[in-house]
């Protein structure tokens, strides 16, 4: 299985869907594959190889593909894949982005007959797919890719199939016989209708307590210069997604992520940017939103327009031509939200009691640390530049909220699907590509034990090419919580731990530094303070090789008390909305 790495295409130059034949001569399937993602613009191949696929990655390598051997096929960061296993992890794509997968099945002389591992690939991958196809023939394959690519990025991104018969691989055709596509252009970018900024304004200047929520989708979408100017000139406070950190910087004076709660409850309108009202977003809906609130809705997705929650204005097109076009009727009108309003005090306030409450958290010195502790030093570590990679439970929730993104497109997280296993292959992606550019920026991958143990192994990879990944495992001896070394001998003193053992713990202090240290590596065990700023320090100066630190928080260590809406107060939250509390 192997699998290839697609970028934000760039064809400059390239004479866009126009078509040519090739020199004369023989060329075999894998050839063809891997010229025609080369003509794509694919930089990287991921993935696992074996017969008969080892010659499609010999074949990317020689038409200047770099490839990156991977350990695990859940860990591939994006898939080219012939291997049915691998097509499997479709359906568990946790982003949405350009992704390319090409999967390998039976020989077409075996179809029906049994075949090993012989399956429908192109009728169940469209359940999952933008695209899904199979060429028929090896002089349709530089075509079928093109479209595939073309189709990934346009409009929503997203994952494309192509299917490739296993004795496609290494049959050959003649050149002249091939019809070969040229790079396709970028997606192309449309505005909102001019009618409907006007009235999305017009809401906006009615709002008693509006919000921006930034989406991935601004992140995607490079509305990062746009959207800067527009906070500014409109003096709105915004709220960003999991995936939209860092489009404007968390320590921006109009970001109120520290009150996204009473924020998102109390907001009359919402400026909705690149962000599903899905469950991250509490699907718009009471108790968590305001029953009356006004959304503005802002998608590139037509069909996205009106889910869960019908828009009072939907702006539909590219997000950051369409921020350009609010920019410019708020600087025409001159408009701009009061910094001194009753709304910015209630944020305000929130802001600084949480902070109060995570700062407490953070500084307590009893060992063993919790989450807050852990976060709040790695916090001050940390370069404003790196690429911050996380997925876990709580580990990836409180570390959302401490670890600060400065830059746009800056974080990587298990997504939408809470996809656990990701986390490691996106780290050897972002650092093979930052090697490659030299942008010298640091990756640092933030797991929880649980979230490390699906791709573990992926150290390995790492090690193998010498990525200067830092790997962070919050090990908490479980999912969600475990349970101390005592508490774990006195368990198993009780007879068969299969059937006393709490089903979310692991092996308590379990030595992941150690498997790290085998294999080439640096590894950290870390119970204090000074340890963990200790190995940090030195992890992130090592530019040759990738470290990790295991550091061993409390087993029940949680998040901080959330405040629970009930039935008996839904009502009175829901009537005090006008007088924010």
């Amino acid at each position: 299985m192997i699998a290839a790495f697609c970028k934000r295409f760039s064809c400059a130059g390239a004479k866009y869907g126009s078509y040519f034949y090739r020199a004369m001569g023989e060329v075999t399937g894998a050839q063809l594959i891997a010229e025609s993602l080369k003509a794509q613009k694919v930089e990287y191949m991921f993935g696992i190889v074996g017969v008969p696929i080892i010659e499609v990655a010999m074949a990317a390598q020689a038409a200047g593909i770099k490839y990156v051997g991977m350990r695990n096929e859940q860990a591939v960061p994006a898939w080219l894949c012939l291997d049915l296993d691998s097509f499997m992890h479709l359906c568990m794509l946790p982003l949405y982005r350009p992704v390319v997968v090409i999967g390998g099945s039976s020989d077409r002389n075996q179809e029906t007959a049994g075949a090993f591992q012989e399956f429908p690939q192109v009728e169940a991958c469209r359940l999952y797919s933008k695209f899904s196809a199979r060429p028929s023939s090896l002089e349709a394959i530089p075509s079928v890719i093109e479209k595939a690519v073309r189709t990934s990025m346009y409009g929503r991104p997203g994952a494309c199939y192509v299917d490739i018969a296993g004795d496609m691989v290494n049959a050959k055709v003649d050149r002249s016989t091939v019809r070969v596509v040229s790079c396709c252009p970028p997606p192309p970018v449309s505005l909102a209708d001019h009618g409907a900024v006007t009235e999305a304004i017009s809401v906006l200047k009615a709002a008693k307590r509006p919000l921006v929520i930034i989406g991935k989708g601004a992140a995607h979408g490079r509305a990062e210069i746009a959207l800067r100017k527009f906070v500014k000139m409109s003096g709105l406070p915004f709220l960003p997604t999991p995936m939209g950190k860092g489009v404007l910087p968390d320590d921006h004076p109009n970001c109120v992520a520290a009150a996204r709660s009473r924020a998102l409850l109390q907001a009359d309108v919402v400026l909705l940017l690149g962000a599903r009202l899905n469950w991250i977003l509490h699907f718009g809906l009471p108790p968590r939103f305001d029953p009356d609130v006004k959304v503005i809705q802002v998608d590139l997705c037509a069909e996205e327009m009106g889910n869960n929650v019908r828009p009072a204005v939907a702006l539909l097109g590219d997000i950051n031509a369409i921020v350009t076009q609010l920019l410019e009727c708020v600087h025409k009108d001159g408009w701009k939200y009061p910094s001194d309003t009753e709304w910015w005090s209630t944020l305000k306030d929130k802001i600084v009691a949480n902070a109060k409450i995570s700062k407490a958290l953070a500084l307590q010195s009893t060992l063993p640390m919790n989450y807050y502790t852990v976060f709040h030093h790695v916090s001050q570590l940390l370069p404003h530049d790196c690429i911050i990679v996380s997925e876990g439970a709580n580990t990836m929730d409180i570390g959302r909220t401490m670890l600060n993104n400065y830059l746009p497109r800056h974080r990587l997280d298990a997504g939408t699907f809470g996809t656990m296993g990701v986390g490691l292959g996106f780290a050897i992606a972002a650092a093979a590509v930052e090697r490659s550019r030299n942008k010298g920026r640091r990756i640092v991958c933030v797991e929880g034990d649980s979230a490390f143990g699906f791709s573990g192994m992926e150290v390995e990879t790492m090690c193998r090419y010498n990525l200067p990944v830092v790997i962070i495992v919050v090990n908490n001896n479980g999912i969600y919580s475990g349970v101390d070394p005592e508490t774990w001998k006195e368990m198993a003193k009780m007879g068969d731990l299969t059937a006393i053992a709490p089903p979310v713990t692991l092996l308590p202090e379990a030595r992941y530094d150690k498997i790290m240290a085998a294999l080439g590596g640096r590894g950290f065990l870390v119970r204090t303070v000074e340890e963990l700023r200790s190995a940090l320090q030195l992890s992130l100066s090592d530019w040759e090789k990738p470290s990790l630190l295991n550091i061993l928080i409390d087993p029940s260590s949680d998040r901080k008390q959330q405040v629970t809406l009930t039935s008996s107060n839904i009502q009175y939250v829901c009537i005090q909305l006008s007088h924010p509390v």
